[in-house]
């Protein structure tokens, strides 16, 4: 399946729009990277263990869309956008969406 975050795909023609698809996942921080974090806010740096979290929410919620796209027997996800937002104290959403399409 062909994934990109423009409205069309080079060299390939849209002739049905199926729909929107998403997929989401909501992760929570964990006592154990707490720590690391408020060590790294000391000394400075990057908080990996937070970076790796929310990169493997991306690509969760990224899989949870394409399984939704697969289900409408799309060949593509056009427009493909990411977006988080807080849903409580301490976690967070994660949420990929697109148009899923059939090229011809």
């Amino acid at each position: 399946m062909i994934i990109v975050n423009t409205e069309e795909i080079a060299g390939e023609e849209i002739v049905e729009v199926l729909g929107l698809v998403r997929g989401n996942t909501i992760r929570a921080r964990h006592i154990g990277n707490d720590i690391m974090a408020g060590l790294r806010n000391i000394i400075g740096g990057e908080v990996k263990e937070y970076t790796q979290m929310i990169s493997e929410a991306r690509e969760e919620a990224l899989k949870r869309m394409l399984e939704e796209a697969g289900k409408l027997d799309a060949d593509a996800v056009v427009n493909v956008r990411f977006t988080t937002s807080q849903v409580m104290g301490g976690a967070a959403e994660i949420l990929a969406y697109g148009t899923a399409v059939k090229l011809k």
